[in-house]
Order: C-alpha cells, then structure tokens, then sequence
C-alpha cells in the first residue's frame, strides 16, 4: 500500500492507496513545527477509526513545497511505516515528463505532480489552474511536458490582506455574491474578490492561449476552491480535485519501474 503525501502551504493530505483505489484522504493543518511523532500519533488514530492497518503500507512518495516540513515528514515514513520515501524534486526521482524551463529545479513539486495527474486522464495541451494558498496557472503541452505558468494570490490570501491592511474591512470568508454592485462593505469585498478573480481566470487563459499559440487548450480546474469557480465561467472545462494525489500514484509508478 502506498502512502502519498501532498504538504502544501495550507494543508498536509495524506492518502493510502492500494493500487487499485484510495482506502482514506485525510488533511491536516500546515506546520514546519510539526515533528513526525505528532503526525503519527494523528494518522494511526485516523487509520484505525477507518480499520486500515497501518502495517501494510509498504512504501510512500512526497510532493512538499514547505522546505522546514521535509525532515518530520521523512522520519514518519521511516520510523512508523519503514519505508524509505520517494521525494518529489530529490536527484534521482524521476518525473517521466520534461520540465521545460530556465531553472527547473525552482518549480513547486505540486505544479509538475499536477502535469504528471493530467496525462491520460485529460485532453492535453491544456492548462491546470490550482486554487490553492496560491493561484497557480500551469501548461501541460500534448507530450505532458510542463512548460511553466504564472503564479497569482490566492483567494483566501487576498481577503486576508484586505483584512489586515485597510482598518474598517472586516475578515469575511468566500462567497460568491449574487450581484456585482454590493450594497454593503461586506457583499462589496465579497464582490471584488470573487468577481475580480474571475477576471484574472478570464483573461490570464486568453493571453496564455494566445502566448501558447493553442486557442483550444483544455482549462483544468483542482484544488479546494475550484468547485467556487466551476459555474461562474465558461473557461473552466473540467474540475478534477484528485490531480496531485493521482499524478503522486503515477510519479510513484515511474520510478518503481526503473
């Protein structure tokens, strides 16, 4: 059984796969301060109340882009499932696709982890857009070969800075408005963030097709607010939130092979 762990900014997901299904998806909260006893303390209780035993996880496989998490997350897998875990972005991992740009040992393992998902799963060339801690844009060509992106503030991150910077705007939570014209502080933050976003997603897809020179790439949607933004624009082709954790499974069998 395979153990995939997905450590973003935000959460930590970790998933048990068997090889032919997910037993269990369970997320945690991000902290570099986390040590691996608390992580497994955590999981086994998670993994028993679903009666997984936790014996039976023979290897597991890391998409991190937290640098002071690695270490704990390292140690769980070596100390409570005795495996010796396969990191995304370490030498000797291999990704089965070209990561075609200046300095492709700067990109984030979850932005070529979501490329790898998309191949036999979605019509490529297309363009993955992940509502995450960040918003990333990324272009998979028609070989799954990752050609980069651009990367803009997440949803929840602009809220917060609004909140944070201007003293009469309240901390408010994600939603999208029935109406562009808010007649309140509240319904117009909820407006110019939601409205805004869509915008951005709009236009940024127009100017990377053009750029791309492919008007036709399919628009992939993944991450927890992607369902959001599904309805609100018809650029948005499919939503697909298992991307990472199967383009994980898929890295995973890449280099079982070789």
């Amino acid at each position: 059984m395979l153990l995939a762990i997905d450590s973003g900014n935000t959460n930590v997901v970790f998933g048990l796969y068997d090889g032919k299904s997910w037993l269990g998806e369970w997320r945690s909260a991000s902290s570099p301060n986390r040590t691996a006893d608390e992580y497994a303390v955590w999981l086994s209780q998670l993994m028993t109340l679903n009666q997984i035993d936790q014996t039976a996880i023979s290897a597991a496989i890391i998409a991190n882009v937290v640098p002071a998490a690695t270490f704990s997350l390292k140690t769980l897998c070596r100390k409570y499932f005795n495996c010796e875990p396969l990191v995304v972005g370490e030498a000797g991992v291999e990704l089965g696709v070209k990561v075609l740009l200046d300095r492709p040992e700067e990109v984030g393992a979850d932005r070529v982890v979501n490329a790898v998902g998309a191949w036999g799963h979605h019509k490529l060339p297309a363009i993955i857009i992940d509502f995450g801690t960040a918003t990333t844009f990324d272009i998979v060509d028609a070989e799954g070969n990752y050609h980069g992106g651009a990367i803009a503030p997440g949803i929840n991150l602009s809220l917060e800075a609004l909140h944070m910077a201007a003293a009469q705007l309240p901390r408010i939570a994600v939603k999208r408005p029935l109406q562009v014209i808010g007649k309140s502080t509240v319904a117009a933050m909820q407006s110019g963030v939601f409205w805004g976003y869509v915008g951005m997603i709009e236009g940024l897809v127009a100017q990377i097709r053009a750029e791309f020179g492919v008007p036709s790439l399919t628009v992939i949607a993944t991450g927890g607010l992607a369902p959001l933004f599904q309805d609100a624009t018809k650029v948005i082709d499919e939503v697909d939130l298992e991307l990472t954790m199967r383009g994980l499974v898929e890295v995973y069998r890449r280099n079982r092979k070789t």
